[in-house]
C-alpha cells in the first residue's frame, strides 16, 4: 500500500455512497418503526433487541441508549438486549441448539404487545428468524433491521428497515445512524416538554 490515505479515502467514499442511496421509501420505514416503538413504550410495553456478532453489539448499543440516555436527561426506557446472559445462551446452545436461544429468552420475558426488534445484515440468521417466528406467535410487534435484500425475516416483521446496501460493513454503518435517529426521535416525542443542556449523541 503506497498511499494509506488513499485507501481510507476510498473506504469513506464507499460509506458516503451508501448513505447517499437512502431514499424516501427507506425513511418511511424508519418512521414506521419509530412510531411502533413509541406506541409500545407509551403503552407500558418493553423492547427486546437481538442479533448475532456485530448485530448483537448493536442490540446492546440500542438498549444502552434507551435505558440510559441518548441526548437528554430523562427517565429510563424499557429495553433489553438478548444474549447478554452468557450462562443461559451457552447452556441452551450446548444442550438444545443455538437456533432457539433468542426465542427461549423471549418465551421467558416477553408478553403480547411488547416489541421484538431483530437485527441481521443478511436477514437469514436462523436464531433471529426463529425468534421472530415465536414473537409473531406470541403476539409481539416486530421490527427487522437488515440489508437491502431483506432475507427470510421479511415475512415476520411488522416493519422491515432494509438498509440500501449489500456489503456488511456498509449495512452496519447505516444501521448505527438509523437507530441513533430512532432513539433521538423517541426522546423528543416522549419527553418533548423537558429541556436539556447541550447535545451529546450516544453513550
Amino acid at each position: 500500500m503506497t498511499d494509506p490515505t488513499a485507501y481510507f479515502r476510498a473506504v469513506f467514499d464507499r460509506a458516503a455512497a451508501a448513505f447517499s442511496a437512502v431514499d424516501r421509501d427507506y425513511l418511511v420505514t424508519v418512521v414506521a418503526a419509530a412510531e411502533l416503538l413509541l406506541d409500545a413504550i407509551s403503552s407500558g410495553r418493553r423492547v427486546f433487541v437481538f442479533g448475532n456478532g456485530g448485530s448483537a453489539a448493536d442490540a446492546q448499543h440500542i438498549a444502552a441508549e434507551l435505558v440510559g440516555r441518548f441526548s437528554q436527561e430523562r427517565p429510563a426506557l424499557p429495553a433489553i438486549a438478548l444474549s447478554t446472559n452468557t450462562a443461559l445462551v451457552t447452556a441452551w446452545s450446548n444442550d438444545k441448539g443455538y437456533e432457539d436461544a433468542f426465542a427461549r429468552e423471549l418465551s421467558a420475558l416477553a408478553q403480547a404487545g411488547d416489541v421484538a426488534w431483530a437485527i441481521s445484515t443478511s436477514g437469514n440468521s436462523p436464531s433471529v428468524v426463529r425468534a421472530l417466528q415465536f414473537a409473531r406467535h406470541a403476539g409481539l410487534r416486530t421490527i427487522g433491521l437488515t440489508g437491502e435484500k431483506g432475507g427470510e425475516i421479511r415475512g415476520y416483521c411488522d416493519v422491515l428497515i432494509a438498509a440500501p446496501a449489500t456489503d456488511t460493513p456498509r449495512i452496519q454503518e447505516l444501521h448505527v445512524v438509523t437507530y441513533h435517529a430512532i432513539c433521538a426521535l423517541l426522546e423528543e416525542r416522549l419527553f418533548a416538554g423537558r429541556r436539556h443542556a447541550g447535545f451529546n449523541e450516544g453513550t
